[in-house]
């Protein structure tokens, strides 16, 4: 096995495509007649529904029709995903139609679609339908939802999931306990934000329905609205054309996408929907959103005893996928350390807010910020060095594969090597030593350094911990990788070629991959959980392999020898004098295809350390960030540029959650964003400092090539490597004061709530 196999060259296959603006997407699908969809949305949170009064809205030019709930009565529900994950009961009775019938229970929620001859005369429609709603409450907070005054939907409680991981803790292991620490953290709701916003297009052809979708799952999309629509899935084709990112928003099948592809069914015409920011903003997928309690108990020396952590998590208005992902949070809650005994509890709850879904990282990041916090506070609070505290507690290497106590098997890993090789990195005695200068220097900015570290899991669940791959010799030499996966971004182009082009000895020009449509790929997962690597890049391994094996059987029975006397070189195939190419080959004896699956008996566990240096002004509140250091170990990379560019993008998304984003909400429930990106603040490159990027690979037995999954480390690790820091800096103990986004005006507040024999 080994460390890394590199593609070909340092350059990505897709770039100059992409680049040159020669990418596809599906805004620049140009069908005949296609109609374009606008939403008429919900200016409130809760209310129930008087009128939609569409009567002036139709008479609009250029408008081809206006539907209200009352107009489809055949519309069909939106399908509920996480049936699949075990937790159906979450939806009973709680049903989540694409167009609200009597009630709506978020802003933004549709209330009517208007179809017109382009999006501007469709707009016009929007703008012209009267809609009179009575306000009813909203929900805001966990605490609201709880209180059970309001609730969602008549007769049934807010709470729509209960689950927990790992053994209850008996009171009796705090009262011995030397120290113990409690705090609460928020993980404030996120927008993802892909360059593209949603895109749908629905095209009849004849008996089926061909659907351009910017989208992570095309195989899922497929299944589910072909059970929206009460058809088999052979009607139903999807493709996916180039994506501008996705970051887990685009992995579900959404309301938007049930309407219009019901419209174009039973109009026998193209209908297309092109989300918007605005829509993206108020209407798209949120993500995070738990509101977390945590207990820690150590001995005297620092060993950690005990941990315990209490999630609330608004899901939205509508139980989906994220009604199970807190358990994720829940099952990683032991984190990197061997603490014997923990135990995390989840309630998952309606809020009059858009549904949450997975998010970059989906569960992960909210379980390293709340054991990462916390072993901060600890630290503080016995007068240890956090390095120190976290170097005693570490799972050892020699003890994997471990079974942590919430029930995960962490597959391989060496904690802390990584640890050290990150405290190398940034130096950490000579800043230990910087800052204690400072600390005695009235006119020094404070400075802080943060630490984290993180094991997240990758790969899925259960039936999600398979993937589709297969390859196809073609006449002209060439040949035809298919897989199931679905990139959005990831350089699957540049990737997984590599991977069979390793395999068979050729170079990867010769290969042409082909995913993202359910015609020409007939099987496959997607692209979510860090997995197409992992999985994909497996499958197509095996059925790489899997060719050359059947290559050599063919060759035999042409040359009449036996398959051992047949060898296999960079597309050759030899015994004695005999040489044949791999197209001749297939030219003289038919079809030579591969289709196979590949399965993994339980996810692996990547892993790594963040650590932040930051520099805090305390007179405007402001955080400089000075220098990052990521140490992540992947398993086997398979391509280093690859992996650097997702660690880039990942804590870019971290450094946001840290210090910028969040939805803030008004008192009638809207989003307080009124000027779009203007108010939800994203990190550009000019907020993105220096950032020292080292691998340490720690292979997984669990694939053939030892690889893990690499694209969500950034947003895991690094907001408690950020938010420690900057509690270091001003040397605060009460997480209270440093809740996530770290505003200037959060961080000027907690700095002037020091004591003031703390206040420099």
């Amino acid at each position: 096995m080994r460390e890394a196999v590199v593609a070909q060259g340092w350059t990505r296959r897709e770039d100059s495509r992409l680049l040159t603006g020669r990418g596809r997407y599906v805004a620049d699908i140009d069908v005949p007649g296609c109609l374009d969809a606008a939403f008429v949305r919900s200016p409130v949170a809760h209310g129930r529904i008087r009128a939609v009064d569409c009567a002036a809205a139709r008479e609009v030019p250029e408008v081809a029709g206006v539907w209200t709930a009352a107009d489809l009565p055949d519309l069909p529900a939106l399908p509920f995903a996480p049936g699949a994950l075990g937790v159906p009961e979450a939806a009973a009775g709680r049903v989540w139609s694409p167009l609200a019938t009597d009630r709506v229970r978020y802003a933004g929620e549709s209330v009517a679609v208007v179809l017109g001859a382009d999006r501007y005369s469709a707009e016009d429609g929007v703008a012209a339908v009267d809609v009179r709603i009575d306000p009813l409450p909203p929900v805001l907070t966990t605490a609201e939802s709880l209180a059970g005054t309001v609730r969602l939907f008549d007769g049934l409680d807010n709470v729509v999931l209960e689950t927990s991981a790992g053994a209850p803790i008996e009171e009796a292991v705090w009262q011995r306990a030397a120290v113990v620490v409690e705090a609460r953290y928020r993980q404030q709701l996120l927008l993802p934000s892909p360059m593209e916003c949603r895109a749908f297009l629905a095209v009849p052809e004849g008996d089926r329905l061909s659907v351009w979708c910017s989208h992570q799952a095309p195989h899922r999309l497929r299944r589910e609205l072909a059970g929206a629509l009460g058809w088999p899935p052979e009607r139903i084709r999807v493709v996916v054309p180039d994506t501008g990112g996705a970051f887990g928003s685009k992995s579900a099948t959404y309301p938007e996408y049930i309407t219009v592809a019901h419209l174009a069914a039973v109009l026998d015409r193209p209908v297309r929907w092109i989300e918007d920011r605005a829509e993206t903003i108020l209407a798209g997928s949120r993500g995070r959103g738990q509101d977390q309690r945590v207990r820690l108990a150590a001995d005297a020396d620092g060993r950690m005893l005990a941990f315990e952590l209490h999630i609330d998590a608004d899901v939205g208005a509508y139980p989906n996928l994220g009604a199970a992902l807190p358990r994720q949070t829940a099952l990683m809650a032991t984190g990197v350390y061997a603490t014997p005994m923990v135990h995390a509890t989840v309630r998952s709850m309606l809020t009059t807010t858009m549904s949450t879904y997975p998010y970059r990282g989906a569960g992960r990041p909210e379980a390293t910020y709340a054991v990462e916090r916390t072993v901060d506070l600890l630290a503080s609070r016995l007068g240890m060095d956090p390095a120190d505290l976290r170097r005693l507690n570490f799972i050892p290497p020699e003890r994997f594969p471990y079974d942590t106590p919430t029930g995960r098997r962490y597959d391989s890993g060496n904690y802390p090597a990584a640890f050290e090789l990150a405290l190398r990195t940034l130096d950490y005695e000579r800043w230990r030593t910087e800052q204690a200068r400072r600390r005695v220097d009235p006119s020094a900015a404070p400075l802080g350094i943060g630490l984290s570290c993180y094991v997240e899991r990758s790969g899925g669940e259960g039936v999600l911990l398979s993937e589709f791959g297969g390859v196809e010799a073609c006449t002209d030499g060439t040949l035809v990788a298919r897989c199931g996966t679905s990139s959005s971004g990831q350089s699957h182009q540049t990737v997984l070629p590599s991977v069979v082009a390793e395999v068979l000895g050729i170079d990867e020009s010769r290969i042409r991959l082909v995913e993202g449509d359910t015609d020409a790929v007939p099987e496959g997962m997607g692209s979510f959980a860090s997995r197409s690597a992992q999985l994909g890049g497996a499958a197509l391994h095996q059925a790489a392999t899997a060719l050359i094996e059947q290559a050599r059987e063919r060759a035999a029975r042409v040359w009449g020898v036996p398959v051992e006397q047949v060898t296999w070189s960079r597309g050759t195939l030899g015994s004695g004098s005999e040489r044949i190419e791999l197209g001749r080959l297939v030219e003289l004896t038919g079809p030579l295809r591969v289709d196979n699956w590949f399965r993994m008996a339980e996810p692996s566990f990547p892993f790594g350390v963040h650590i932040a240096l930051v520099e805090v002004d305390v007179e405007l509140g402001t955080v400089r960030a000075l220098r990052l250091v990521a140490v992540d170990d992947y398993g086997v990379v398979l391509n280093p540029m690859v992996t650097t560019g997702q660690t880039r993008g990942s804590t870019a998304q971290g450094i946001g959650q840290a210090l910028y984003e969040g939805v803030p909400y008004d008192e009638t429930g809207a989003p307080l964003l009124p000027n779009g990106l203007l108010d939800y603040l994203l990190p550009t490159i000019s907020e993105m400092p220096p950032i020292d990027i080292v691998d340490s690979v720690t292979p997984t037995p669990l694939t053939p090539l030892g690889v893990k999954g690499a694209g969500e480390a950034g947003c895991i690790g690094m907001p408690p490597a950020i938010v420690n820091a900057v509690a270091d800096a001003l040397e605060l103990t009460d997480p209270d004061l440093l809740q996530m986004p770290l505003t200037p005006d959060v961080v000027w507040r907690a700095a002037r709530s020091r004591r003031p024999g703390e206040t420099r």
